[in-house]
């Protein structure tokens, strides 16, 4: 307890010192203690009356319930000022990946040239602003935005080459009519170009990949396999046993990122090698990554980025965890497991509607409303294949499913998902703890994703329902099996 204490003290400090530290001038200390307060008053609670006795209400929804308003205030009354500019630029959540360029600057021929890219029977011109490192053109859209989008791009490029980076974007704040916006284009100087030849780097890639390789065995032998750090010291062989574990853990892992990587690349989309995080504790790893270091074209491209990990890493996952379970052991339900008891501790299968589907698919009649399953090491890593794959669906910011709900429904929309979502899985962590380090997690995560050239078009009937079955996943590993379904599968 003391140990994921400090663990989440510390990723907490890191992230308010990221966020906000530019922002405010309220202490980063300050901040952060009003943040740990609820795990600090739970973890008080746990110490003095141990894991049986639950908190009083009081202390569960007090905490959550001030503590962020709170974090809100103090933000709010140390919060720095913003120059004009700056302010009309966060106004219009204008964001992209590209560097700062010098001040952009327009001669009379140019601004001339600029207005005659926009045809009035495409985009009727009304306003042009030129602020720093940015010119905003507004008016109103007169055919479809694919359309709008292609003619003036293209219409931009013939006249000034390939000096901008041309996007197309919601209105905000009421304004109903989308606008464009240019940039300073990075990539037209060398030093750009220099920098894209070093995008990838495969020494890196592997070095993190046999490191990790060398971390999820250690765990795998000693959290999951159950052998002690004294059995392993006296005999290096007893290593092996983790080795079913880590090599699937890293396929699930691995297959995830390439889904993405793969999918950038037919996109055209820099990007980066997939990277493993090796750690020497908590699962071994904390998983892979990838760093996407250009523009995304459009929300089509957004949608099939974003999805395309999940569902690589989900047919990846389900193999493993079905093989898993066919060598697993039908045991009595613990009643101190959780979602994430999956190791030393039987696992309940009925506290995630997919797993409890998908054992009883294998396990067929063994499996009982009382029982629990001592999982297999691959079907530890199958399990938390799911979990991961329902970390990355969480329709926040730019996680998967971030990007998801953001190519579905647009910036606009998928701002108020994120904030809904965060606000759920807070209330989820006062009936599940397990979920706290989500929770808390989230709450720090930005709602805001990059936005696409095209951010304004929209998806296609088959794209809009995966995004929804891609929604249904995460509720069906994430909640517990009604009632009903138990029942029909178990009896009882």
């Amino acid at each position: 307890m003391i140990f994921w204490l400090i663990f989440l003290g510390l990723i907490t400090y890191f992230i308010v010192g990221r966020s906000v530290a530019g922002i405010t001038r309220t202490p980063v200390w300050l901040l952060w203690l009003v943040l740990m307060t609820p795990a600090l008053i739970w973890t008080g609670w746990t110490s003095i009356y141990g894991e049986n006795t639950p908190p009083p209400r009081v202390l569960i929804w007090g905490p959550f319930l001030i503590c962020p308003l709170l974090y809100w205030l103090l933000v709010r009354l140390g919060r720095r000022p913003m120059s004009r500019p700056q302010a009309g630029q966060q106004q219009d959540k204008i964001r992209t990946s590209v560097k700062q360029q010098p001040t952009l600057k327009l001669d009379p021929t140019v601004q001339s040239k600029l207005k005659d890219c926009f045809p009035w029977s495409v985009y009727y011109l009304t306003e042009i602003e030129y602020r720093p490192q940015v010119v905003v053109c507004r008016g109103r859209l007169r055919t479809t935005p694919e359309v709008a989008y292609q003619r003036i791009r293209s219409n931009i490029e013939a006249e000034f080459g390939d000096r901008f980076l041309v996007l197309f974007q919601e209105g905000w704040n009421n304004q109903s009519q989308p606008f464009f916006t240019l940039f300073p284009n990075p990539h037209v100087n060398s030093t750009a170009k220099n920098q894209s030849e070093k995008l990838t780097r495969p020494g890196l890639a592997l070095g993190l990949l046999a490191a990790t390789g060398v971390t999820t065995t250690f765990i795998g032998t000693i959290s999951i396999a159950g052998v002690s750090r004294e059995a392993v010291l006296a005999d290096p062989k007893l290593l092996l046993l983790g080795l079913p574990y880590a090599l699937a853990l890293m396929l699930i892992l691995g297959i995830h990122e390439l889904g993405h990587y793969l999918t950038a690349r037919y996109y055209d989309i820099r990007t980066t090698l997939p990277y493993f995080i090796p750690v020497p504790f908590f699962l071994g790893t904390f998983g892979a990554f990838i760093q996407i270091r250009s523009a995304i074209p459009n929300r089509k491209a957004v949608f099939d980025v974003g999805i395309a990990g999940p569902v690589a890493g989900l047919v990846a996952t389900l193999p493993l965890l079905l093989w898993g379970l066919a060598h697993s052991q039908v045991v009595p339900e613990n009643p101190d497991a959780n979602f994430l008891s999956f190791s030393l501790t039987a696992l309940d299968p009925k506290r995630s509607t997919l797993l409890v589907l998908l054992s009883k698919l294998v396990l067929g009649s063994a499996l009982t409303p009382d029982s629990a399953i001592q999982l297999h090491p691959v079907a530890v890593a199958g399990y938390l294949g799911l979990v991961v794959t329902a970390l990355n669906l969480m329709p926040v910011g730019q996680l998967d499913g971030g990007h998801v709900v953001h190519a579905l429904f647009g910036q606009r929309t998928a701002v108020l998902i994120g904030h809904v979502t965060r606000f759920l899985v807070l209330i989820l962590a006062t009936i599940k703890r397990e979920f706290l380090l989500w929770a808390i997690a989230l709450l720090f995560m930005p709602v805001y994703d990059e936005p696409a050239l095209n951010d304004v078009s929209t998806l296609d009937n088959w794209r809009d329902l995966a995004g929804l079955l891609a929604i249904s996943l995460l509720l069906m590993i994430i909640l517990p099996a009604p009632m009903a379904i138990t029942q029909l599968l178990l009896g009882g």
